[in-house]
């Protein structure tokens, strides 16, 4: 028996996929933040959420952010070796 076809649309590997893909990581990352923000307001006015959550949160955006940095520091690196090839 063949398996079920579905019809999600492929996606382009153009510039546009790549445009998209990076908005929607620095949205994740963005989002990371916003979640960590909100627990810790949460912890400080004395909202019922448990300290280890706050913490865990925030390590969770910290880990994000950290990895956000270095996945840009590597793509920044890999430009400037592009521009200083002679051509």
């Amino acid at each position: 028996m063949l398996p079920a076809q579905t019809n999600t649309p492929i996606k382009n590997s153009g510039s546009e996929s790549f445009g998209t893909l990076l908005k929607d990581a620095i949205d994740s990352v963005n989002q990371s933040q916003v979640v960590a923000d909100q627990a810790t307001q949460k912890l400080v006015n004395g909202e019922d959420i448990d300290l280890h959550e706050v913490m865990i949160t925030s390590q969770k955006a910290s880990i994000t952010l950290q990895t956000a940095v270095e996945v840009r520091n590597k793509m920044i690196e890999a430009y400037q070796e592009v521009m200083r090839m002679q051509v």
